[in-house]
């Protein structure tokens, strides 16, 4: 087989067997083609199973000039997945990748938006336009629920249990979670359905999608990102922001608030609590009061 044939028989590994999303897959499978293009430019004719370490050393070297070293270890992740891939398949018996390292990366901690903030990029939202309402119901539903952007643009009517009080969403790997939802974020999706939402030529496959552009299709990532950078400009914010900014001001501010982790893990969909973790390091303010609170030396006098 060539690489070809093996990158499309990863892609139905990763779809089948490790159940990842389009985009998740679409990643990997990049991570792969760049590691081929090299091979391809370089006329170095090897294939997957015959590769030496050496060989994708001088590629890791090659693309690291122009590549910052977070995406230096994403690329070296990826490789490792897809050769892994291949131990796994009995295809090869040794990763090429195992012994080179990722460059240390410092712990990032996620930026996030004031309460403040929020407000004004809603308020900022024309609501004499339909799309307005729409707009509004989003970003509400962005902060008040923690979806990811890709959560949000999937997100169906018959996932809405407001009666409940939850909204079921459909995450990475295609696991589902349920998320609370409050009054007010109901109250402003109710308004674009009855209002808005109805009045639109829905195509066909679309019937059940939530929020759609005035076409009547779902939404892109790409259109919401617009959407936020054009509040922001609008309000004059001096911050680089993203749907995402919205997901961690609602793990960031619940945290503030004296939510537990747990929770937040949960509400949030992380497969791991260490990944939730690293909203403790925003505000070491709220470990202080969490001593203060419940040690119990703080209560002897």
């Amino acid at each position: 087989m060539n690489w070809t044939s093996y990158i499309k028989n990863y892609q139905s590994y990763l779809k089948i067997e490790r159940g990842l999303s389009k985009n998740s897959i679409d990643s990997y499978v990049m991570d792969v083609e760049k590691l081929c293009n090299y091979l391809l430019e370089n006329n170095i004719e090897i294939s997957p199973v015959a590769i030496k370490e050496e060989t994708i050393q001088e590629f890791i070297y090659f693309v690291s000039k122009d590549i910052n070293p977070r995406s230096q270890a994403r690329l070296i992740s990826g490789l490792k997945s897809f050769f892994g891939y291949l131990i796994f398949e009995d295809y090869r018996q040794d990763n090429p990748l195992e012994l080179i390292e990722s460059p240390r990366l410092g712990r990032k901690l996620p930026d996030t938006l004031n309460i403040q903030d929020i407000d004004s990029l809603i308020f900022a939202i024309d609501l004499s336009t339909a799309e307005g309402e729409r707009n509004r119901a989003m970003l509400e539903t962005l902060y008040g629920c923690g979806l990811r952007v890709s959560e949000l643009v999937t997100l169906k009517i018959s996932d809405l249990f407001f009666e409940e009080g939850f909204i079921k969403i459909t995450g990475k790997g295609n696991k589902q979670r349920f998320v609370p939802i409050s009054d007010l974020t109901q109250k402003y999706i109710e308004i674009y359905k009855t209002t808005i939402r109805i009045q639109l030529p829905i195509q066909k496959g679309h019937e059940d999608t939530l929020f759609l552009n005035r076409r009547g299709r779902q939404l892109t990532r790409a259109m919401v990102f617009t959407i936020i950078k054009d509040l922001a400009k609008k309000i004059n914010l001096n911050k680089i922001i993203s749907p995402h900014t919205f997901r961690h001001s609602f793990a960031t501010h619940l945290l503030e608030n004296g939510a537990d982790l747990r929770s937040i893990q949960l509400m949030l969909g992380h497969e791991s609590i260490t990944t939730t973790e690293i909203y403790m390091h925003v505000d070491r303010k709220h470990l202080n009061q969490v001593m203060q609170n419940f040690h119990p030396r703080n209560n002897t006098k």
